[in-house]
């Protein structure tokens, strides 16, 4: 995989000054938030930057060129080895704009079948599956610490709320 990111100095000029901003440009991402049978798909990872172990909807980055939509299905593939047959675009997020460039794509996946998880070498992946309530609860009380997550779930809910009854 070739580096999603490289560190810039920005000059922009804000309030009449010119001002110094150190930038990661990043490539993109994508995050995909698994939904079957009323229950969602987390992973479970050591994430060295915050020397934590957190909970997590599946994501990872765009290789060069990569559509997000293919980028999406690679992903949830290879860290919890669900396919989807329906996929559903929630738009795309800033991870954070105060030093980054990174856009996270989001969807949801619906419609799932299992194959094979297909983990990185550097992966430490444990894959949670959990009621769509009890994560919407971890979220609301505060104990989901990933933004992405909690942003996508965000927009799990709508998209819940706004779909026809079946």
């Amino acid at each position: 995989m070739a580096l999603a990111f490289r560190f810039t100095r920005k000059l922009v000029e804000v309030n009449g000054r010119l001002r110094e901003y150190h930038v990661v440009e990043h490539s993109g991402a994508v995050a995909v938030v698994p939904v079957q049978e009323g229950k969602i798909t987390l992973v479970k990872q050591t994430r060295p930057a915050v020397n934590q172990t957190l909970l997590e909807i599946p994501a990872g980055c765009l290789e060069p060129g990569e559509e997000p939509l293919i980028c999406a299905q690679r992903e949830l593939a290879e860290e919890t080895g669900w396919r989807a047959k329906t996929w559903h675009e929630l738009g795309w997020i800033y991870q954070a704009p105060g030093y980054s460039s990174e856009i996270l794509y989001l969807y949801i996946a619906t419609d799932l079948s299992m194959g094979e998880q297909n983990l990185d070498d550097s992966e430490d992946i444990e894959v949670v599956h959990m009621p769509v309530e009890d994560a919407l609860a971890m979220a609301r009380r505060g104990e989901l610490k990933d933004a992405k997550t909690v942003a996508a779930l965000f927009h799990l809910q709508n998209w819940l709320e706004k779909r026809p009854c079946s």
